[in-house]
């Protein structure tokens, strides 16, 4: 009986932090931040919205040897009409990372975003994503690689 109360005391706590007791209502968000060129009769081509827009989203390195790392650096222009910010980039494995452009890419602005695969123990058909998150719309791109990992 004393380990269950212990336990419910210690629980308490994290069940009310978890809670969101009345905080974050729709009052709390300035409605004049949000620019949302969708709507229900579909969507606004005049809004002024970054597009994120990649020549390819997918590249494969063929065949590599095991413990190489290897990068592809992915072009990309904003064909948008407002400024394009990058704000993260993250992937399916702690083997893959990405380096993108910090800052703001102007109106037909161009970039790339680089993603580095290393196949340190790694065998066979290998399939990564990065997931590319920005303020365009779509707010999210996927680029994927892809290598046959071999000894």
């Amino acid at each position: 009986m004393m380990k269950k109360t212990l336990l419910l005391i210690a629980f308490l706590p994290l069940l009310w932090l978890s809670s969101c007791g009345g905080q974050g209502s729709s009052s709390d968000i300035d409605v004049d931040l949000i620019d949302n060129p969708n709507s229900a009769s579909g969507y606004d081509n005049s809004a002024r919205v970054p597009v994120l827009t990649f020549d390819s989203d997918l590249h494969d390195f063929g065949r590599i040897t095991q413990g190489e790392s290897i990068s592809y650096s992915f072009h990309f222009r904003n064909t948008g009409n407002s400024d394009l910010v990058i704000s993260g980039c993250s992937a399916t494995c702690g083997c893959t990372v990405a380096d993108y452009p910090r800052g703001r890419i102007a109106p037909g602005g161009e970039g790339y975003v680089t993603v580095s695969f290393n196949s340190q123990g790694k065998t066979g058909q290998q399939y990564q994503e990065v997931t590319v998150n920005s303020n365009a719309q779509p707010g999210r791109a996927v680029l994927k690689i892809t290598a046959q990992v071999s000894y």
